[in-house]
């Protein structure tokens, strides 16, 4: 059966949709799935603007986006000053590749190593990308600085680990749905436990071939400010050798990642030894620039703490009057989560469709578990709409 078919029998989608429009919405979301490869299962909303902390749909339903895609736009759907920068960059001049200089490039460079506090910035395209470029430059320093033997290097990470889908980075993970079917994996890998400060040290005291560590302080997208600090490492002052960034350093609108570490470690790969057509490409520059000013002029760090507070204070309550049914709320600063106790017909999914009918955008990850992450720029008085919603939809199901 069919996609369209398949949604066309979902009782939420015919109860909240006018028969021309649910038709409308059908079509868009058959296109998707007869030309486009099967690999996300989107809730069925078809979304067409974006503004702070909204979005639109087709029929110009508008809904709250508690997932600012993964923690890229934490800066609110089309912020005027990220547009800004990357319309009058575009119209000016957007690609020479790094064989040329471009005079947008330094000046971003030098702000955000000073505002981080490393040497040096290598600038790359995605996440991944980045994550992959922070896992070379590891190598390269143990083979050149800590005098590792010839490719016997090994980099460490921890179970439950997710930062792409490379075949690099499926090497490391332990979950079968991103590994399975694609092997053989990359060497020089190994997994510990996660926050198990015991088995770290032990694999670093006895294997002297091990140049990495590579972690995630929450293991989700954490995005610049989303915890409330401007790095979830800086709630306990560790500053990490190799900071790998992406997501909200796009400002939402252009691919952007970097690596930031000292001299010792990026001076090793040398000129010519790694690159990309457009990392450190103009418009990515003046881009991300204007995304981490925004997130330092708005002080959407403190933002986060702040309204994150709030917010589960207030999910705490209606946890307690659930019946067990909101099983545990988590989280810190804007990142926040909380755990289903499903049954039939009252699924994370379940409701998640629910808040959606009520003007919410939320998703289900890890089964029962949904991901509550807005945009940092949402007011005190929006987070309250929002709390109305959420206590509405999750009270209807705690019975």
């Amino acid at each position: 059966m069919s996609v369209l078919h398949l949604l066309a029998k979902q009782p939420s989608l015919q109860r909240i949709c006018h028969p021309l429009h649910l038709h409308v919405l059908l079509q868009f979301i058959a296109q998707e799935d007869r030309y486009g490869a099967h690999n996300y299962a989107p809730l069925p909303v078809v979304l067409s603007k974006g503004e702070g902390v909204f979005v639109w749909d087709i029929e110009n339903k508008r809904y709250f986006d508690f997932l600012a895609a993964y923690s890229a736009v934490n800066q609110g759907h089309g912020h005027p000053k990220i547009l800004k920068a990357l319309i009058e960059q575009v119209s000016k001049l957007a690609l020479t590749s790094r064989a040329f200089y471009n005079d947008a490039l330094g000046e971003y460079e030098e702000y955000i190593t000073r505002l981080f506090g490393y040497d040096k910035v290598l600038p790359m395209n995605t996440g991944v990308e980045a994550g992959e470029t922070a896992i070379k430059l590891a190598r390269r320093w143990g083979y050149d600085v800590k005098g590792v033997p010839k490719n016997q290097a090994k980099v460490l990470f921890a179970a439950g680990n997710f930062w792409g889908r490379t075949t690099s980075a499926i090497s490391s993970s332990t979950d079968p749905s991103s590994y399975e079917g694609f092997g053989p994996f990359m060497p020089g890998y190994e997994i510990i436990p996660y926050n198990d400060l015991g088995a770290l040290q032990q694999k670093l005291e006895h294997d002297p071939n091990i140049v990495g560590f590579m972690v995630e302080p929450i293991q989700v997208q954490t995005g610049l400010c989303r915890t409330g600090r401007r790095l979830a490492s800086d709630w306990e002052a560790v500053k990490p050798d190799l900071l790998v960034l992406g997501k909200a350093l796009s400002g939402g609108v252009y691919p952007v990642s970097a690596v930031l570490a000292r001299d010792e470690i990026m001076l090793t790969i040398k000129r010519g030894q790694h690159g990309s057509t457009y990392g450190g490409n103009p418009v990515a520059a003046r881009v991300a620039k204007a995304a981490l000013q925004v997130l330092e002029e708005e002080r959407l760090a403190e933002a986060a703490d702040r309204l994150g507070t709030k917010l589960r204070h207030a999910l705490g309550i209606v946890a307690s009057q659930s019946h067990g049914y909101v099983s545990a709320v988590r989280g810190k600063g804007m990142l926040n989560a909380i755990i289903i106790a499903e049954r039939p017909g009252a699924t994370a999914w379940d409701v998640c469709m629910a808040l959606k009918e009520n003007g919410l955008l939320a998703k289900p990850t890890h089964g029962n578990i949904i991901r509550l992450a807005p945009p940092l720029t949402m007011t005190e008085p929006q987070l309250e709409e929002c709390i109305a919603i959420l206590k509405k939809t999750l009270m209807s199901f705690a019975v």
